[in-house]
């Protein structure tokens, strides 16, 4: 297999990577024949899963716009993955352009491309480091170059948390994260999850053996165990929700059906 110029040499091109099959869902021409074998797999099982990630995408750039309306200017993306049209700061920037976006990702590729993308931006940044670890990303140069935890800040967590089993504590992740942010600050989520989807689950559940085969187990979690991630905020009306339901800019019910699997919600700090 030929390495393109925009891989690293540290990577194993023969690996599917998450990041680069989500890239492909999305359309993107940042993925491998092995990433796009085991979409093509998922997709045997859930045909609209690109429906899915397009719908994903659309709730944050409009929980970004919220954010900016709602006068934040500083974001941290972890779990950003590979940028593609419509990215945080590019969205940000639109509705305020003093914005500062830090972009946090273990995938050395996102990194990588990333890297490439924003060079010479000031006022962006793009961090190598793991949710797991959330007080590496806190102490990083880059957010303590870029952001002032004094301040609000939204924090994206976007298509992140189903990808960390509950061996690895991602709820003390998550609380960890929230507590260190100023009051008025912002959590915006995502997360797969088996209601919605408009199949019967034991089907959906051929493509989490899909991520299961790929040694990236996708965790699908409940309405109720997703909502656990905004212990100690509010939610932001209109709650936690399928991702069309969450300030549509057009009807709901002219969305493909596969676009409400899973949940999406923005919880405030007081």
């Amino acid at each position: 297999m030929e390495r393109p110029a925009w891989a690293p040499r540290s990577i194993d091109i023969s690996v599917p990577s998450v990041s680069r099959i989500y890239d492909y869902y999305l359309g993107g021409s940042h993925n491998f024949e092995v990433d796009r074998e085991a979409a093509r797999r998922a997709m045997e099982f859930m045909p609209g899963l690109p429906k899915v990630m397009q719908a994903n995408r659309a709730f944050m750039r409009r929980a970004v716009r919220f954010a900016a309306e709602e006068g934040i200017t500083q974001f941290l993306d972890i779990g950003s993955g590979i940028p593609t049209f419509g990215s945080v700061h590019e969205v940000a920037r639109a509705a305020a352009p003093e914005a500062h976006v830090v972009y946090v990702d273990h995938d050395p590729v996102a990194v990588a491309h990333s890297q490439a993308v924003l060079a010479g931006d000031e006022r962006t940044r793009v961090v190598a480091a793991d949710l797991r670890k959330p007080r590496e990303i806190l102490a990083s140069a880059e957010v303590q170059d870029l952001i002032d935890l004094d301040r609000p800040v939204a924090l994206l967590l976007v298509a992140i948390l189903h990808f960390v089993e509950d061996a690895d504590d991602p709820y003390g992740a998550v609380a960890e994260l929230r507590e260190a942010l100023a009051p008025g600050s912002l959590v915006v989520l995502t997360h797969a999850s088996y209601e919605g989807i408009p199949l019967p689950t034991e089907r959906a559940e051929g493509a989490v053996d899909v991520y299961q085969d790929i040694r990236n187990p996708l965790i699908m979690r409940s309405r109720e165990e997703i909502a656990r991630f905004f212990e100690g905020y509010d939610m932001v009306e209109p709650g936690l929700v399928p991702m069309p339901r969450w300030r549509p800019d057009t009807a709901p019910e002219d969305e493909d059906p596969w676009a409400f699997s899973g949940f999406a919600g923005v919880g405030r700090s007081a």
